[in-house]
């Protein structure tokens, strides 16, 4: 092979070798960059979780589960804003070290750039796609099964060891010395019941005790065997003193336990079907958060032009704001369909006047310039 050949075949290899070198570079920025981003979501809800586990209201061994299952909705979101900072960074590099201006001077203008990068953006696409159509559900869905499940529902997440609880709103206070959430049972328990206007206040003790559901009403009750039960006024002597074996006390009813399925934990398929508004909603946002990959991956490439003056941040503020407006705009959106304020269409509309803000981005400068040069 002579000389001749090898550069034509070099040449004819460039392009090939410039995007693969680009989709490493940024495939490599967005892992970085939503591995960081999903660190500090993750810390975040889990200090929360663990707040809510040590005050009871979580049962401690679903903390994480619940925690993976969830991993998927937070993806969703994270993976898109990942690859356009990781673009933003990647590109922005390219710029302040010159590099796109050699790449500009062999022929590489922005529409070959765009189709570079759209090459691992459809990659992002795909990932995001599975995550928001298929696993995200199913997560949200596994993650409310732990939370109704019967362990969870059994209602020893509203009783701490060794802590006075409040229970409900009309004072109420509950103790336990110790819990056994595997047998679903508590030892030393101890109720106070500030009683009403024609009613004096009641103590109740017991051995032990355990939370059971009616099959028919769904109420929970607290089954204290072996104990007694005070009832009196502090100071006066008509109290009232019984010794029991098996006590049945009511438990306030949790707005958190016995919920419905949310529409987040619904499958695409069951969404396509239906005709509720609240689920149309939820369809397109899911649609919605895939189509928005290969949108903002040309927005970023068009607010990555950047020089070594400037620097390769100068554009990162203005840019987040531009994603964060797009994605709030949607989601105001869902939130009006669901409430039958808007439409399908308006949706959409949101998408073809962000794609075209990127066109115009990306390809204006140019043609201003040779409108200029006539």
């Amino acid at each position: 092979m002579n000389a001749r050949q090898t550069e034509l075949q070099d040449h004819r290899s460039f392009p090939l070798r410039l995007r693969n070198y680009l989709a490493s570079d940024v495939l490599g920025h967005t892992v970085a960059v939503s591995s960081v981003l999903l660190a500090i979501i993750l810390t975040g809800r889990f200090v929360k979780y663990l707040a809510e586990a040590a005050s009871g209201k979580l049962a401690a061994e679903i903390l994480l589960p619940v925690m993976f299952y969830r991993l998927p909705g937070f993806l969703e979101l994270l993976i898109p804003l990942g690859l356009f900072i990781g673009i933003l960074m990647a590109y922005g590099r390219l710029y302040v070290e010159s590099e796109m201006v050699i790449l500009s001077a062999c022929g590489t203008g922005p529409a070959r750039l765009a189709r570079f990068t759209l090459a691992p953006a459809l990659i992002v696409t795909l990932i995001v796609a599975g995550l928001t159509l298929y696993l995200t559900p199913q997560g949200a869905a596994r993650s409310e099964a732990l939370l109704n499940s019967p362990r969870a529902l059994q209602g020893l997440q509203l009783l701490a060891a060794g802590r006075f609880q409040p229970q409900g709103k009309d004072g109420a206070i509950s103790y336990a010395a110790g819990i056994d959430s595997d047998a679903g049972t508590l030892r030393q328990v101890f109720l106070y019941e500030p009683g009403e206007e024609d009613e004096p206040p009641r103590v109740t003790t017991a051995r032990r005790g355990e939370v059971v559901r009616d099959g028919e009403t769904g109420a929970r009750y607290l089954e204290l065997r072996d104990g007694h039960r005070f009832a009196g006024s502090p100071g006066a002597v008509d109290f009232q003193i019984a010794s029991f074996e098996r006590y049945g006390q009511r438990l306030p009813d949790d707005p958190s336990l016995g919920r419905s399925e949310p529409v987040d934990a619904r499958s695409t398929q069951t969404l396509l079907l239906s005709t509720d508004p609240e689920d149309r909603a939820a369809l397109h946002w899911r649609f919605s958060l895939v189509v928005m990959v290969p949108i903002v991956a040309l927005l970023a490439l068009a607010l990555s032009k950047t020089n070594h003056r400037r620097g390769r941040y100068i554009k990162l503020a203005p840019a987040l704001l531009l994603h964060l407006s797009y994605l709030m705009s949607l989601a105001s959106m869902r939130t009006a369909m669901a409430e039958e304020t808007a439409t399908a269409g308006q949706v959409w509309s949101i998408h073809g006047g962000f794609f075209l803000l990127a066109l115009i981005l990306l390809f204006g400068p140019d043609r201003w310039r040779r409108w200029r040069k006539r």
